[in-house]
Order: structure tokens, then C-alpha cells, then sequence
């Protein structure tokens, strides 16, 4: 069974947001779930700090051992941290997609849009938990 943390906000693509202890500032990667089905992960794609994205957006490309993902912005605002320890260890997203394994970290141009996302409830019925 996937881990579904209660205090995440999530997309029906699989990428979830984390609120970071810094004010309008997220944390961006991809889901348990997501992780667990691309399979071992080899390759990750990651957009530079300073870029800004739209909601919906590919901010990149994940690539597993059987397919390539595009990843997508959860929310708009502008990268001011990528994680450069994926560059070297990829895996780290299928250890630890929530912890050590996360992409971006955005500021977040409207707060509102996290209530576009999903909750846990609705994340875990999407993926037929």
C-alpha cells in the first residue's frame, strides 16, 4: 500500500506539495504511489532555479528503467530550489519520494490554488486506495 500523508496536497498526475516552514515556499515531488508504479528511477530532469511555471506545466522529466514521465507543476510560482542530490542518486525517489526524494521547492504565486488539489481522502480514491 502507498504512503498517503494526511498533510499533502496532491494531483491527479501524481505530484503532491508539501508546505515548507518557510512562508509561500512549497516543496514539489511525486507521489509514493507514483514512484512505486515508474518503477526503479534512474534519471531526473529538473528545471533551473529562477524559472517560473504556470499551473499545470511540465517542470520536467523523470525517467525509470521501463518509461520517461513529464512532471508537472502542481501549482504556479518560480523555483528557488532544485534538489541537486538527485543528479547523483535519481533513487532517492523511490526511497524517500517525500523526504530526501523531492524535486522543487516554489514560491507560490497564490496560495488559492492549493485548494485546486487534492487531499489525501480524494488522492487515496484516485489511485483506488
Amino acid at each position: 500500500m502507498s504512503k498517503i500523508p494526511d498533510e499533502l496536497h496532491y494531483t491527479e498526475e501524481h505530484e503532491y506539495v508539501k508546505q515548507t516552514e518557510e512562508t509561500g515556499i512549497v516543496q514539489v515531488g511525486i507521489t509514493d504511489y507514483a514512484q512505486g508504479e515508474l518503477g526503479d528511477v534512474v534519471y531526473v530532469e529538473l528545471p533551473q532555479v529562477g524559472t517560473k511555471f504556470a499551473r499545470m506545466d511540465v517542470f520536467g522529466t523523470i525517467e525509470a528503467v521501463k518509461a520517461v514521465s513529464e512532471l508537472f507543476c502542481p501549482i504556479a510560482g518560480e523555483v528557488v530550489e532544485v534538489n541537486e542530490a538527485l543528479e547523483g542518486n535519481p533513487s532517492l525517489v523511490n526511497q524517500d519520494p517525500y523526504g530526501e526524494g523531492w524535486m522543487v521547492k516554489l514560491l507560490v504565486r497564490s496560495a488559492a490554488e492549493l485548494d485546486q488539489l487534492l487531499d489525501a481522502s480524494d488522492y487515496t480514491q484516485h489511485v483506488g486506495g
